[in-house]
């Protein structure tokens, strides 16, 4: 099957990016690469690729190795525009996330939310994990004047992981894990009919891998998928591929 992925120019997550892909290209399927214009291959954001401080807080081995495969595919080097991108080719939209101020392009595109309200009209798959879940939370359905997900459980970055990484970090490296004044949970929350259907899922900063899942937490509620960080990456593109067999 066909998945679209959009991307912003730079400082995209790369695990939340290259895990997927992979998982999703071995078991068949093709994923389209957006971004803004299109033509320039993006690029991740670096820090998570050596450690975003002494070494820590980055991406583990294998994604990055992932990621490094990712940036010779032709798909990837030489993206479609978000503006040419036709929705109704695709049976699935994924929504990546990041959280450095080059994701600002992503999430607070106009054009971007079109499309997404776009593809979100066809009923098909659509899975957003981290930031990406703030797309489809600033995305309005033009027949309810609501976001599109404003009846849907869902779960996004956590207020305590992004606030944890915040003040370790912000002697170093000031806000650079707050892309906005308000936590991503708390806006996600915001849009929702009962603040209830969001769901944090396990506490912790264990991650899930290749072969286990059993850190790893996903939410998925007719046919949209969310997560919360690269550590929920595997299972989201297993439980992602599960639900365009499905559908």
């Amino acid at each position: 099957m066909q998945v679209l992925m959009p991307l912003p120019d730079r400082d995209f997550d790369p695990t939340e990016v290259a895990v997927p892909w992979q998982m999703l290209t071995e078991m068949g399927h093709t994923v389209t690469f957006a971004t803004e214009d299109g033509g320039r291959g993006p690029e991740c954001d670096a820090r998570l690729l050596t450690g975003v401080l002494f070494g820590r807080l980055g991406a583990e081995p294998e994604p990055i190795a992932y990621y490094r495969q990712l940036t010779t595919v032709p798909g990837f080097t030489d993206p479609i525009s978000w503006r040419s991108a036709a929705v109704d080719r695709f049976d699935g939209l994924l929504l990546p996330g990041g959280h450095a101020p080059g994701m600002r392009q992503y999430l607070g595109s106009s054009e971007l939310r079109q499309l997404v309200a776009a593809f979100w009209a066809l009923d098909r798959p659509v899975g957003a994990i981290c930031h990406g879940v703030l797309v489809l939370a600033r995305t309005i359905d033009p027949t309810t004047g609501r976001s599109v997900i404003a009846d849907r459980r869902t779960t996004c970055l956590p207020r305590y992981m992004e606030q944890s990484a915040f003040l370790a970090t912000a002697w170093r490296l000031g806000r650079y894990y707050r892309t906005y004044p308000a936590y991503v949970q708390d806006e996600v929350r915001s849009v929702l009919e009962d603040p209830t259907q969001f769901e944090r899922g396990p506490f912790g900063l264990a991650r899930g891998t290749r072969t286990d899942d059993r850190h790893a937490f996903v939410v998925e509620d007719r046919g949209y998928l969310s997560a919360r960080w690269p550590g929920d990456s595997y299972l989201f593109a297993r439980r992602f591929h599960a639900l365009l067999a499905t559908r």
